[in-house]
């Protein structure tokens, strides 16, 4: 006879877990992340998806046009870069159009795109560190870099959407060759 009974809180990200031994009950947020790769395959652009996350407006030099989605909430963003990868990385337009210059295919994975989360147990200064450290460790180290951007627009959502380049660099600061290595570590994460 299982000791714990897990029922979800309607309306909230938390679920109430109560221990049947010990006679209590806990409130616990629940858990969610996502990753998806952004494939030109499926008809998705990288300068797009980093407009939609960013909430800039971002000009596409391969479709020739601008992509904007207007949100009510500013999300808060960052751009992460190893040391080695060259200061035009962290110009978010740039960035994406670099990537999707580089990945010639039609059906080209232009980028890996991840959604988490964000507990809403810790205050917004301390999901930012959280969030930082953990694409520093994840991502960064291992030559990507990390797009990340912070939606607080649904009250008890705060959530985050970390687009990361699919080649790291090389020491020179020029592209690499995709990774079979870090394809492999994220499918084990």
């Amino acid at each position: 006879m299982p000791i714990f009974q897990i029922e979800r809180v309607e309306k909230t990200r938390f679920a109430r877990v109560k221990n049947k031994k010990e006679r209590r009950t806990l409130l616990m947020a629940i858990y969610h992340f996502e990753a998806k790769v952004i494939s030109r395959g499926k008809g998705q652009s990288a300068i797009a998806s980093a407009s939609y996350r960013s909430g800039e407006k971002l000009y596409s030099e391969r479709y020739n046009k601008f992509n904007f989605y207007g949100r009510s909430v500013a999300p808060k963003t960052f751009i992460l870069k190893p040391s080695n990868a060259p200061d035009w990385t962290l110009n978010r337009q740039k960035l994406w159009n670099e990537v999707e210059k580089i990945e010639k295919s039609i059906n080209a994975q232009l980028a890996r795109d991840f959604i988490l989360a964000l507990p809403s147990e810790l205050n917004e200064e301390e999901q930012e560190e959280l969030l930082l450290n953990y694409c520093q460790e994840n991502f960064v180290n291992h030559g990507m870099v990390a797009d990340i951007a912070i939606h607080r627009d649904k009250d008890g959502n705060p959530h985050a959407h970390i687009m990361t380049t699919n080649r790291p660099f090389k020491e020179n600061g020029d592209w690499e060759l995709v990774k079979k290595k870090f394809i492999t570590m994220m499918k084990r994460q």
